[in-house]
């Protein structure tokens, strides 16, 4: 579970300014954090399939996300994109 300090942490590596919370790169950076996560837990739980549903709707959020950025500022996405460890 993403705790309150993570989250912060995580909105503060990827924020424009100081009071961004709502950004592609903001929102990006939380479902990938996010992903991590459950991915660590699926690993250790191979049969929850709840779980790993929610995991493939996180994964699909974070690709919409992606593509909104690289089609609107694709300065932005290469460097979000770099700064995660993604590749497309």
């Amino acid at each position: 579970m993403l705790t309150k300090r993570k989250k912060t942490n995580e909105i503060t590596k990827a924020q424009r300014h100081d009071t961004d919370t709502g950004s592609p790169e903001v929102q990006v950076a939380i479902l990938t954090r996010r992903i991590e996560e459950l991915s660590a837990h699926l690993d250790k739980n191979r049969k929850d399939k709840h779980s790993r549903r929610g995991l493939l709707g996180l994964v699909a959020d974070r690709r919409r996300h992606l593509s909104y950025l690289e089609k609107t500022n694709k300065r932005a996405y290469g460097t979000l994109v770099r700064k995660l460890g993604l590749k497309k």
